[in-house]
């Protein structure tokens, strides 16, 4: 950790809006458990005052990292002065650490969130001879989940989009993580049977398309969105028979990664740090 006095330490989620987030009930429940005196808050920032807001932190002692949340998922790279290897890869980070010298470095801790969400809810990678997972949307997000889906064992996607001209910029990206890409428009979504669906899709963003997705007995539904809750999508995937995992189990697990990254410190009772975040945000302990 920086050597400052304890009391200036801080860090704190940007994004816009950001009154809905609850990382500050995680990061805060975190470190009261660890014994640290740092202040984590919500910072509504807008896409205009990101620069400004980064040259400030610069200039003031005691700041230890970032959350980052929407716009600035991908707006937020040319402001760093590091990328870790998979940041770097995705094009997206969600997570600036501030180093002891001052520099910026960014990681993603979205793709790991993504993997022990899923693997919580039970879902351990593609089966061999199982459908292509299917992914809704394709956004910052959508990169996060293409390297999950290549860390969980896919090698090919299914990726509906509304703007199919998003795929050119996506494509690449996942030939880089080893997945190849098939894309579809959203509106022929009825057409999919997945074992393993995503949503990236923003709030409300997947209501209409939910009567027409028929899940497959047993496959599990990750929604990004975790307020409203639950989501249409989510609600039906239930009554189909399918597992829902919720945006919030994914937001607990890339925060936990976070905390690391931030009080740079290897976290020695996992289970126990698991279960005050859980606590802080109303999920089930581990």
């Amino acid at each position: 950790m920086p050597v400052v006095a304890v009391s200036t330490l801080k860090a704190a989620v940007i994004g816009h809006p950001i009154s809905h987030s609850k990382s500050p009930r995680l990061h805060n429940a975190a470190y009261h458990w660890l014994g640290l005196q740092i202040d984590y808050r919500a910072i509504d920032l807008a896409p205009s005052e990101l620069a400004g807001f980064i040259a400030e932190l610069r200039a003031e002692p005691g700041w230890l990292g970032l959350s980052v949340t929407m716009p600035h998922k991908a707006a937020i790279r040319a402001q760093m002065d590091e990328l870790d290897q998979l940041a770097a890869a995705l094009g997206v980070l969600n997570t600036v650490r501030v180093t002891s010298e001052g520099a910026l470095k960014g990681s993603n801790t979205d793709v790991i969130g993504i993997v022990k969400a899923l693997n919580h809810a039970g879902y351990r990678g593609q089966a061999s001879g199982a459908p292509a997972p299917v992914v809704l949307g394709g956004g910052g997000t959508a990169l996060a989940v293409l390297a999950a889906l290549g860390q969980l064992g896919a090698t090919a996607v299914e990726l509906y989009l509304r703007d199919p001209g998003k795929a050119e910029a996506l494509t690449p990206v996942a030939e880089s993580l080893g997945v190849q890409l098939r894309t579809r428009p959203l509106t022929s979504v009825s057409e999919a049977r997945p074992e393993l669906l995503i949503s990236t899709l923003p709030p409300h963003g997947a209501d209409q398309l939910a009567p027409a997705i028929s899940p497959v007995p047993g496959g599990y539904l990750l929604d990004v969105v975790y307020d409203p809750w639950p989501s249409e999508l989510a609600r039906r995937w239930q009554l189909g028979g399918g597992t829902v995992v919720s945006g919030l189990e994914m937001l607990l697990y890339q925060a936990v990664e976070q905390v690391e990254i931030f009080t740079d410190s290897v976290i020695q009772d996992r289970t126990g740090l698991v279960n005050v975040m859980c606590d802080s945000i109303g999920l089930p302990r581990r």
